[in-house]
């Protein structure tokens, strides 16, 4: 299983990536695959960001041992 992005939004997207990833890996790698086009890039949400409405920053993957679902925002 390689990093990949599993859902795309206007303002938001989604991505699939190694547990062991670094927050600028994981930007880097969505910019990349799906570049935002602001001038700040995208942003990982982090815990009590309103967005997440409780649920942990890093979600790990139900499909794929050692992989974590990351919301990034434009």
């Amino acid at each position: 299983m390689k990093a990949t992005v599993i859902k795309m939004g206007v303002f938001d997207t989604q991505a699939c990536v190694p547990t062991d990833w670094t927050d600028e890996q994981i930007i880097n790698f969505a910019e990349k695959q799906c570049p935002c086009g602001t001038k700040n890039g995208w942003c990982i949400r982090k815990e009590g960001d309103k967005n997440l409405a409780g649920d942990p920053e890093r979600v790990p993957c139900g499909t794929f041992d050692g992989y974590v679902h990351v919301m990034l925002d434009a």
